[in-house]
């Protein structure tokens, strides 16, 4: 909280040189909007520039760094905790292998097993563990100001240019599922399981017949078929704009909070009153905010992987 409380005002992007004698004024909006973006869409913030395929640009921003920072932790951390309980001789699990396999017995018997059923269970258990534990993770590092600490260590330590990798990488918001790219392909990824989950059920054909009812007069098709269709696309759209909006509305919260600082060192003219609001108001308020912040972690993960489940296993158990 205090190295993001210090590098607020730092990470602002340097703009033209003010006017002889002039007073560059704190602009708590673009501050906010660069703590909570993917980098920048200019060049120079761009982490590896890669060229253009098909229309689509394939270089690395910040977010894209976040979610191979975040897979690759949430696969280490997986892989080598399992192997070590391998190599045990012992088979009650202990220590924090133990809270993993909580973890999976909680997701798949209260989660994936009511919802897909005991025949699918295993079939559809590995992805919503893989939503379930990237999502948290994500979300978990979001809140961590890794980048925040490397800021101030720059500015006043490091001072490196402009131009290299570690000034490009400090810049930009850290938690990837508050970019609604990355949630609208996480609920990408949900849509075709849906279509997958009740194809493998039903079959490929059935499947889109029990969008509706059946043996209702075809005067109500007209309607409830448009209707389905749309509900199918809502739910990936509900998905996405879910997870995002709170994800990016808790940071933009805190942010624009101990912003306050700024504002009134400024309206003042005099540091002690930016000081004095932080300590009564600010402060206070960005912990609370926090620590309602690390609930909205742990329920907005729950809540996309359970609503995952929901959404196969309606495809599979089809009931109108």
């Amino acid at each position: 909280m205090l190295t993001a409380f210090l590098a607020l005002a730092l990470l602002q992007e340097p703009g033209a040189a003010p006017a002889e004698g002039a007073h560059e004024k704190f602009n708590a909006g673009e501050t906010i909007i660069e703590h909570v973006s993917n980098s920048s869409h200019e060049p120079e913030r761009v982490l590896i520039q890669l060229p253009h395929v098909a229309g689509i640009d394939f270089s690395v921003t910040k977010h894209v760094f976040m979610l191979w920072f975040v897979a690759a932790i949430v696969f280490l951390v997986v892989t080598l905790t399992i192997r070590r309980y391998l190599k045990q001789d012992r088979l009650i699990p202990s220590g924090f292998m133990n809270g993993l396999e909580a973890v999976v017995e909680f997701v798949r018997d209260d989660i994936a097993r009511p919802n897909v059923g005991n025949r699918w269970v295993m079939t559809w258990t590995p992805l919503i563990l893989t939503f379930f534990f990237f999502i948290l993770s994500a979300n978990a590092i979001g809140l961590i100001p890794l980048f925040d600490t490397l800021a101030v260590l720059d500015r006043f330590v490091l001072h490196t240019s402009s131009e290299s990798f570690l000034n490009k990488l400090i810049h930009g918001g850290t938690t990837a599922t508050a970019n609604f790219n990355v949630t609208a392909a996480l609920a990408t990824v949900t849509f075709i399981a849906i279509i997958i989950a009740g194809s493998k059920a039903h079959g490929f054909i059935k499947h889109w017949k029990n969008l509706a009812p059946h043996g209702l007069n075809p005067l109500i098709y007209v309607i409830l078929i448009p209707i389905e269709v749309i509900g199918m696309f809502v739910r990936p759209f509900a998905l996405t704009m879910r997870l995002a909006a709170n994800m990016t509305g808790g940071h933009i919260a805190i942010l624009a909070i101990l912003s306050f600082v700024f504002l009134f060192t400024e309206m003042f003219g005099r540091a002690i009153a930016g000081i004095g609001v932080g300590m009564i108001v600010s402060v206070p308020l960005a912990v609370g905010i926090s620590a309602l912040e690390i609930i909205v972690v742990l329920v907005q993960a729950y809540v996309f992987t359970l609503l995952s489940a929901v959404f196969i296993g309606m495809a599979i158990h089809t009931h109108h």
